[in-house]
């Protein structure tokens, strides 16, 4: 991928595109925390969408100094929106099952992380680091990526049990909002290592910078 090209127009539409769809993943999340209101559910699409086409063209401006940005940007994008599925779907799980906190919440966790992860592969492949060559099957580098992530799953996982199992709550954070809280942990330590896994693993060879 030629980071030199930076940031294109189509860019910032893809990006507010993948905001849309965080956006409606979010809902079940917003939900579960108390956000009963149809209207501000309604309003969390459009505005998760400006704000991801807003981010583009930051990274847009960044990456004039450090081109770094024209991926990294993109990769952050996405993550996000695998974050939102990840949450959306652990929210939506716990609230039918009942289940917020021990060892069978890593049973809970795992679904949403499946579905994160499959959609990431595609984001990643053909937006962020557009690593599709003619001829080449479209998942030729799945078996790499998918050995980095599940090594993220464990680690995600293994975080979001600890949390909500073996650290009481803050006084006055409720069940729903600690679930929460440990998954945001887990999913800051699984974003550096996915993303350098992806970067110096999984599209390695083919990486021109």
């Amino acid at each position: 991928m030629d980071q030199k090209m930076g940031i294109r127009k189509i860019d910032y539409y893809i990006g507010g595109l993948v905001g849309f769809l965080a956006g409606i993943c979010v809902i079940p999340t917003a939900y579960n925390l108390g956000v009963h209101s149809a209207a501000k559910l309604l309003l969390l699409p459009w505005a998760v969408a400006l704000v991801f086409a807003a981010g583009m063209w930051v990274a847009g401006v960044l990456a004039r100094r450090m081109v770094f940005f024209v991926q990294f940007s993109k990769f952050v994008a996405v993550g996000f929106l695998n974050t939102a599925i990840d949450f959306g779907m652990l929210n939506l799980l716990s609230r039918i099952s009942g289940v917020s906190a021990g060892f069978i919440l890593g049973g809970v966790n795992i679904p949403g992380f499946i579905v994160a992860v499959s959609n990431s592969y595609f984001w990643n492949k053909l937006w962020v680091f557009q690593e599709r060559n003619r001829g080449e099957s479209l998942f030729q580098d799945f078996p790499k990526f998918f050995a980095v992530t599940a090594i993220g799953l464990l680690m995600n996982s293994a975080i979001v049990i600890a949390v909500t199992t073996y650290i009481p709550p803050v006084s006055g954070v409720s069940r729903a909002l600690w679930l929460n809280l440990g998954k945001a942990g887990a999913t800051v330590v699984t974003l550096i290592w996915n993303f350098a896994g992806y970067k110096f693993l999984v599209f390695r060879q083919k990486e021109s910078l």
